[in-house]
């Protein structure tokens, strides 16, 4: 079977940082995708979905790190469904984005201005490294906000993309921006 998505969007806040009790950092945010299509009576309608995503291992301390409200960014991963007890004690459910690659496509000087000031807005792609990150869900010990922990420095920012590529969406070409932010 496969369970894979990928999506292109804006942060609708910046992200979360914490760490589940084995120590394992656990980023997550939403993002924001548009689309437009045209009704019955032939207007243009826009439309923003909200798409919840968590992060794990390194990847997520360089997402809290380095994004910020409004960047733009590709995630590539899969759909997960967990449950947990509310404090009424009913059973709650929510389906993620759980990110096995975060792309960060804002181009230098363009879009958020990133927490640190290295790497201020170049792509980076970050993949996941080592293990799924257990221990998510109930027990996190939560560090909110960013650099719960001191940053590892050695990143490999990959290749110079400092070449204008276009815009990453269709909308942005025409001066158009859908996302509600």
């Amino acid at each position: 079977m496969l369970n894979k998505v990928m999506i292109i969007g804006r942060l609708g806040a910046d992200p979360e940082l914490r760490y589940a009790g084995n120590g394992t950092p656990i980023a997550s945010f939403n993002v924001a995708t548009d689309e437009s299509y045209t009704d019955r009576e032939g207007n243009r309608v826009d439309r923003a979905e909200w798409h919840r995503v968590v992060v794990f291992q390194r990847q997520a301390e360089n997402c809290a790190n380095y994004l910020a409200k409004g960047s733009l960014v590709y995630i590539e991963g899969s759909l997960q469904t967990r449950q947990w007890q509310d404090q009424q004690g009913q059973t709650r459910y929510t389906t993620e984005i759980k990110a096995q690659r975060v792309q960060f496509l804002d181009r230098r000087g363009e879009g958020a201005q990133p927490a640190a000031s290295a790497g201020g807005g170049e792509r980076r792609s970050f993949a996941n490294q080592g293990g799924q990150g257990g221990g998510q869900g109930a027990g996190q010990a939560g560090q909110g906000g960013r650099g719960g922990r001191p940053q590892q420095g050695g990143y490999d920012s990959g290749p110079n993309y400092d070449d204008d590529l276009g815009p990453a969406f269709p909308s942005e070409a025409s001066g158009m921006d859908d996302v509600p932010f």
